[in-house]
């Protein structure tokens, strides 16, 4: 019987947050969207004026009996930079902060301690800035964004930044990659 849970990530721009984790075995889906904001059924281009509060997100749907909460924070924290408010790269502005977004209290606490352990470890050099929250007022992107690295892998910013973060996660995390 498949157990499936919803995790919730924002790490910047969510064509390359959505390529790393279609590759990794036990995510059974990965979708863009928005979240986390005040505004109701937002429009990506209502999202890059900054007005909303919402955040790029990609929403995951994943077994936990193949891929653990933490192992997905892990790569969460390997292919995006945790330490740049409101960045991520050169996309700049609210929609790209660094977020985990929960949606059970064994997910937040599991957030919580990673993020103290690399606290502890001085891990980045500089402080963690992801906020981690419960998941509210998710909305699904547009069409057009879903599977977006997949349907142009040659894209200008897709070959600069999320290809990049795509060949990062296959080294890194081999064991955890989709065969």
């Amino acid at each position: 019987m498949e157990t499936r849970q919803t995790l919730v990530l924002g790490g910047g721009c969510f064509w390359c947050t959505e390529a790393v984790y279609k590759e990794v075995r036990g995510v059974l889906d990965v979708e863009s969207g928005y979240s986390n904001g005040q505004a109701e059924q937002p429009t990506y281009e209502d999202v890059c004026t900054g007005r909303t509060g919402c955040v790029e997100v990609v929403k995951l749907e994943y077994d936990p009996a193949q891929v653990s909460t933490r192992e997905l924070l892990e790569v969460f924290f390997v292919v995006h930079d945790p330490t740049t408010p409101n960045r991520q790269g050169n996309d700049v502005g609210t929609q790209y902060r660094s977020g985990i977004y929960y949606t059970t209290e064994a997910q937040r606490a599991t957030a919580q301690a990673m993020i103290d352990e690399l606290t502890a470890q001085d891990a980045f050099g500089a402080p963690i800035v992801t906020e981690v929250r419960p998941l509210q007022h998710y909305w699904r992107a547009e069409d057009y964004h879903q599977d977006f690295f997949e349907r142009h892998p040659d894209q200008g910013y897709c070959l600069a930044v999320a290809a990049p973060k795509v060949d990062k996660f296959r080294r890194t995390f081999a064991a955890l990659a989709r065969r």
